[in-house]
Formats: C-alpha cells, structure tokens, sequence
C-alpha cells in the first residue's frame, strides 16, 4: 500500500431502507485490493435508478447497501497479487460486477481489474463516471444479445433516459435506423443522437404506429414488453432489461412468431474497451444533466427520482 493513502475513507451509507434522507456520509475503513483487484481512489462515480431502488428496497442485496454505487471513474492507487492490465496512477472507468460489487460511492473503492477499462483521454472523470452501467446495458443488449447490423430498424424506448440516449447512439454507430419513444420536447436532443424517428408517447400509440421493427429495446418491463412485441417483424427480437415475467413473454413471443430475450448487465472489461473506443471516436457521448458533491447524495436520489432527467447524475467525489 502506497505509504499516503489514508486507511479511511469519506462513503456515502444507510442504516436502515427507506427514502433519500436514510443516506449520510460516514467514515469507513478503506477497502484493501485482493487477488486480481484494484484500489480506485474515485474521482466522480455515476448514478442510476438501480441505485435508489436498492436505496428503498435491499433489492439483490437483501438489505441495506454498506455503500452504493456501481459506476466510477478514477485513478489506480494499489494494484492487487496478479494484476498486469494496470498500474498504479492509470485512469479507468468502469462498473463493478453487479448486483454484489457494490460500494462506488465512496473516496476509495475495490473492484476486479477486469470490472474496468482505460478511461479515454477526451472525456473528464465526471463524463467518464457517468458511462459504465447505462453503457455496458445498451451494448451488451444490442451488440451481444442482439447482434444490432446495418439496416436493422432498431426501437428503442424511454430514448432520451440514462440506457436510452446511449443505446440510440451505439445503434447509430452499428448501421441501424433508430426509432425512439420520448416526449416531444426531447425530440430535439435526441435528433441530435442521431435517432431517425421520434413518437411522443404522450399523443400516439407506440404500439399501433410503428412495425416491422429488427431489435426493441426495452427498459420499462411489464405491460410494455407485451405490447412492445407487436412492433417486432417475423423473427424480431425485443430485449428487456427488466427480465420479470419472462414465462408470459416468451409464450407471447412465441404465439407471435417474434423472440424475447431478458437480460441483466454484467461487468465486462471487453465491452468498458469497446464503449472506450466509441467515445475516442466521436460517435458516442454520455449527457450529464448535473452534478452534486458527494456529501448531497441524497439530494441526488431525490432529484434521480423525479424522472425528469435527461442523461445522468455524477456525484463528485474530487
């Protein structure tokens, strides 16, 4: 351990589950890097919806988080036994593995190597923390699981939200011609992605206006997924991210002759290099609707749950 690292830290935690005013900054023992781990001294870590429903809930985590927080950005301060990718002083980005890699809400944070990537030279640590989780989701739906190829009609809902606004320009950067849902005073921001076809969910249906769609991508679940599917041609597929009753999907899916596909976003160093090199390329750009210090989180989670953001939320952390 580099001999100036302090052995405590600033980190945002919760006793108990329940609304933004649970959350207190607290002084916590930092964490030590295991075997193929990195100490991350964190410069900005992103913000995500997962994060207040774990806030409110325990979610996956079964209680209160000792510390939030999935996305970062910052520099290498310790470099575990068998990690040869960094070194200390690198600046990565990344998202620890989710759901139990949790804790990037805080001065210092631990994670595998392999949870991160170098973060481009063009982006600032506050840009660079607000990529990774809605990143890694739109990419790993798009390109893994549905292997997006030019041509392709791609539809992709609640467009202009954290997944949204990425997942129309990662679509865009593979060929496809992009069909957002979004209100109509985000229409403009998002022609400005690159999205080729705009519905105001508020005026139309969706679900009656568009067809013969290649890929949907959907982050609202439910109700939605279903109705989502009838957009889809002949053997089009609809990704959710909210994989919750999949068995009535799949039946759907499959009287419709279309496939469904649920999935949830893991961390992957392969996938945080090729998002990396989208952002040196010009063709993909992250919107960072504001900031706040980390000591206001909870102001934070208050203003993540009024739904009104375009783009992300970025703690600061230095």
């Amino acid at each position: 351990m580099n001999d100036t690292t302090p052995r405590t830290m600033r980190a945002i935690t919760q006793d108990v589950l329940g609304g933004p005013e649970v959350l207190r900054e607290a002084e916590l023992e930092r964490p030590t890097p295991g075997v193929g781990q990195l100490l991350v001294r964190v410069h900005a870590a992103g913000l995500n919806p997962t994060d207040t429903k774990h806030r409110q809930t325990g979610l996956f985590l079964g209680g209160p988080p000792p510390v939030l927080g999935w996305d970062v950005s910052g520099v290498v301060e310790e470099a575990g036994l068998g990690v040869a990718l960094f070194r200390p002083g690198d600046e990565v980005f990344g998202m620890l593995p989710y759901p139990h890699g949790v804790g990037s809400h805080a001065e210092y944070v631990t994670g595998p190597a392999r949870a991160f990537a170098r973060k481009p030279s063009t982006m600032s640590h506050v840009e660079a923390a607000a990529v990774p989780l809605v990143a890694l989701t739109a990419w790993q739906a798009l390109v893994d699981v549905a292997g997006v190829r030019p041509g392709q009609r791609v539809l992709v809902h609640a467009a202009a939200g954290g997944v949204g606004h990425v997942a129309v320009q990662i679509a865009k950067s593979r060929g496809a011609y992009v069909l957002g849902t979004a209100s109509a005073a985000k229409h403009d921001f998002l022609r400005g992605l690159g999205a080729d076809e705009l519905i105001d969910y508020r005026s139309a249906d969706y679900a009656e206006a568009v067809r013969d769609v290649d890929v949907v991508l959907d982050p609202l679940g439910g109700p939605e997924s279903l109705r989502s599917l009838r957009t889809l041609r002949q053997g089009g597929l609809l990704v959710t991210l909210l994989p919750i009753g999949m068995p009535e999907l799949l039946a759907e899916a499959d009287r419709l002759g279309v496939r469904a596909a649920g999935m949830i976003v893991e961390a992957d160093h392969a996938g945080m290099t090729a998002i990396a090199h989208l952002v040196e390329e010009g063709a993909l750009r992250v919107t960072v609707a504001d900031t706040f210090p980390l000591s206001e989180a909870a102001r934070a989670h208050a203003a993540l749950e009024t739904g009104r953001t375009t783009g992300k939320l970025v703690l600061t952390v230095r």
